[in-house]
Order: C-alpha cells, then sequence, then structure tokens
C-alpha cells in the first residue's frame, strides 16, 4: 500500500523533531528519532545504537552551538511500514549578535521504517557536496 497523506505529514514531522532536537542539544531526542538500531553516517563514520547517536548529537552540539539545520526538497517514497527519504541540507551556523554563516551544504539519503506505529530512522546518511 502507498505512503498515505497521513505517513508523509508524520515523516515531515520526524524531519522537523531530528533537526529542532540537533541543534538544541537535546542528545536523547534525537537518537529517539532513529530505530533502536538505527545508522547516522556522516564523515565517513557510522554511529549505530540509540547509546552511540545521542553521543553524537551530545558531541555535536559542543562543537557547534547554535547551529541551524536547514533542509529542503523533500522527496518520500514508501510503501506500508517502509520508506526512503531524499532532500538538501544547508547548515548555518548562528549566535554570537554576528550574521548567520552557512558551514556546508550536503544532502541526506535515508531509510525510515514504522516501529510500534511511528516512523523513525532506520538509516541516515550525510552525503556532502
Amino acid at each position: 500500500m502507498p505512503l498515505s497523506v497521513v505517513d508523509r505529514l508524520d515523516i515531515q514531522d520526524l524531519l522537523a523533531r531530528y533537526n529542532q532536537a540537533i541543534d538544541s542539544g537535546d542528545a536523547a531526542g534525537w537518537a529517539a528519532t532513529f530505530a533502536a538500531d538505527g545508522t547516522f553516517t556522516s564523515g565517513g563514520r557510522t554511529h549505530a545504537g540509540t547509546e552511540a547517536l545521542a553521543a553524537f548529537a551530545a558531541d555535536f552540539h559542543a562543537r557547534m552551538p547554535g547551529s541551524r539545520h536547514w533542509v529542503n526538497n523533500v522527496v518520500v517514497d514508501g510503501d506500508g511500514d517502509q520508506a526512503t527519504m531524499r532532500c538538501y541540507l544547508q547548515l548555518l551556523k548562528t549566535g554570537n549578535g554576528e550574521p548567520a554563516t552557512l558551514v556546508t551544504t550536503a544532502r541526506y539519503e535515508d531509510t525510515l521504517r514504522r516501529v510500534e506505529g511511528t516512523w523513525r530512522f532506520a538509516s541516515r546518511s550525510v552525503v556532502r557536496d
């Protein structure tokens, strides 16, 4: 069965919760956007499982306070309890009364899985431009 409008809205909400959590320093909340066995790959390193994901998010926020993940051109495909998502990323640095600066651009390549009725990232990879 193709994804419903509700599925698509839930996946967009997942994407927003992911961005807001990592930018605000909510490491546990960010890790919770992944399945328990989920993986995140960035910069050639893969972090797997809730504990490793939370540690990555805490370290990222310590290194990049004031970050803003801005995503667009989101494309979601799927069927049943499985989906893929692709989108573009702009990572901005804000704070200290200075204008926001662009840190990097990239794209995300994702697989998603419905876990106990809720969409989660099964895998998320950052592919830098």
